[in-house]
């Protein structure tokens, strides 16, 4: 079954792998808000019809990575791919294979260090040939990061840190964090004088004492896919970003329940606030953005780089979200229902 759309109508298609998935549910619930079709894309039919897609009109289609045909099959008409489905070892390089064949974008929600990297390495002739853009780690870990740094860089061509705090007062994993978690591939990677370098392990915990909503924390260093998106396109001598420890230790306790629903837009209780200082010489600029899941915050920024690629004028192969868009423009076009951002003090 194809997407369809009124005649005449301009209406972007984008197909959403893992789309029964926590994430992957409320970036079908924001498509549909911003009035694009989505395709609703699963490994079973059965996780497809409990997520009530067809009853919304969601066109659904069910593939798996390692059958080429059926992904062509499922991508046939998508403009763009979010792949929502991790761990990405295992569907990055499938899926964006796929979406190239298919003459649709790419764009993934990994924060796996090594994945994101060779997405970055290995996609970016692929896409040039086939004048689309590849942009993996487009979510809360990762690109949120990215554009945030980006914002604070104006004209500044070299920093000598950049210092990240995910700040979060909970943190209930996904079913697919657990298995990312599980299968130790997320990474270790900082970046110190200027190489990419593995971390203390274990972490050494410090106090988070800047101001702000989660001040005077202890926090420990948890390298995310940071330190590979932003090192792509900023020299920076030092990037670092730390994690509350309350939160650590919460997501690696078996014990810990799914996210769970707290509002009308489906979103858990838990708040976050990511607080980034960029510093060149004695001179420090510092931004935060704040707001509540960082799971379904991920929605809206996924969605917003797949309307801005399918809009044009981004050049065709790989890229992070800084490197392309003003990460200050992109942040408030969000929306303060999603997300609050202020560029402050440092």
């Amino acid at each position: 079954m194809n997407p369809k759309s009124e005649p005449g109508s301009t209406k972007s298609v984008v197909a959403v792998f893992g789309a029964p998935g926590y994430t992957g549910r409320f970036v079908i619930a924001e498509l549909l808000r911003r009035g694009v079709t989505p395709i609703a894309i699963a490994r079973k039919a059965e996780a497809l019809s409990a997520a009530g897609f067809a009853e919304k009109g969601v066109p659904c289609r069910v593939a798996t990575v390692d059958d080429a045909a059926s992904l062509d099959r499922a991508l046939h008409g998508a403009q763009a791919v979010i792949n929502c489905a991790g761990p990405f070892m295992d569907t990055a390089e499938p899926i964006a294979n796929a979406a190239l064949r298919a003459g649709a974008h790419y764009i993934d929600v990994a924060a796996e260090q090594d994945t994101v990297r060779k997405t970055l390495e290995n996609f970016d002739e692929p896409a040039r040939k086939a004048g689309k853009s590849v942009v993996p780690s487009t979510a809360f870990y990762g690109g949120l990061s990215d554009l945030i740094a980006s914002s604070l860089l104006g004209d500044w061509d070299a920093v000598d840190s950049i210092e990240i705090l995910m700040g979060m007062d909970s943190w209930h994993p996904t079913p697919g964090t657990r298995t990312t978690i599980e299968r130790n591939i997320v990474g270790n990677l900082m970046i110190t004088g200027g190489c990419l370098t593995p971390a203390c392990s274990p972490p050494t915990p410090k106090r988070w004492g800047h101001s702000g909503a989660f001040r005077d924390q202890d926090v420990i260093e948890v390298p995310f896919s940071e330190s590979i998106v932003i090192s792509r396109h900023v020299k920076v001598s030092e990037l670092h970003n730390f994690l509350p420890l309350v939160a650590v230790n919460e997501v690696l306790n078996k014990a810990t329940p799914n996210p769970a629903a707290f509002d009308s837009m489906g979103r858990s209780a838990q708040k976050f606030a990511v607080d980034v200082i960029v510093t060149r010489g004695n001179e420090s600029r510092r931004a935060i953005a704040s707001g509540h899941d960082i799971y379904a915050v991920t929605a809206p920024i996924t969605c917003e780089a797949a309307k801005r690629l399918i809009a044009g004028g981004v050049l065709a192969g790989t890229h992070t979200l800084g490197q392309i868009f003003d990460g200050k423009d992109f942040l408030e076009s969000l929306g303060s229902d999603h997300l609050t951002f202020e560029i402050a003090t440092a």
